[in-house]
């Protein structure tokens, strides 16, 4: 059933991935799932990079030493952590958005579209046994840097997934009483 599905997504960190490694097929699905997203006027603004291989230690390389750039003071664990992170996961996606070259909507609502997108995968991933998460860097903004973008392209973070080994542990949320007005 959806409605446990959706409850039972979770974030699931590079730190908890073991070594099995995602077939291209299962990536394609996901990102298949991420294209069925809802679009206001059919933009369809999301757009992935996918890393798997080289191109992920590649992508830890850059965000180490770019932190090292342009923090005043880097701190050490940070520095481990950008470069080990993506080479953990079982693949990295970026998440991009190509803003429409028209403008004939609201820059949050491609934001909006491409969060949906990044919804079914992360849901998708949840039903495989895939682990995720959506991680939003700070470094995010240098990633022209890195990546080759089209003009209105920009990237909004990473999608890390990965295998894992035991269960997730169960999550509380307030009830949505005190989240809701009715209006009569």
């Amino acid at each position: 059933m959806i409605f446990n599905l959706i409850k039972n997504r979770r974030s699931v960190f590079p730190a908890q991935y073991n070594d099995k490694a995602i077939a291209k097929s299962d990536i394609e699905k996901i990102l298949e799932a991420a294209n069925w997203a809802p679009t206001h006027k059919r933009t369809e603004p999301w757009r992935f990079k996918v890393l798997q291989g080289d191109s992920q230690e590649r992508l830890g390389q850059f965000l180490s030493n770019k932190y090292q750039e342009v923090e005043e003071r880097p701190k050490q664990i940070k520095i481990r952590k950008l470069l080990e992170n993506p080479v953990k996961a079982g693949a990295v996606i970026a998440i991009c958005m190509q803003r429409d070259p028209m403008e004939s909507l609201p820059e949050w609502e491609e934001i909006a579209a491409v969060s949906m997108a990044v919804q079914n995968m992360w849901l998708c991933c949840t039903q495989m046994g895939i682990g995720a998460y959506w991680s939003s860097p700070g470094l995010i903004k240098y990633m022209d840097e890195f990546f080759e973008f089209n003009k209105g392209e920009r990237c909004l973070g990473f999608f890390y997934m990965g295998y894992f080994d035991g269960d997730l542990p169960e999550v509380q949320r307030g009830g949505i009483a005190h989240k809701v007005a009715w209006l009569d």
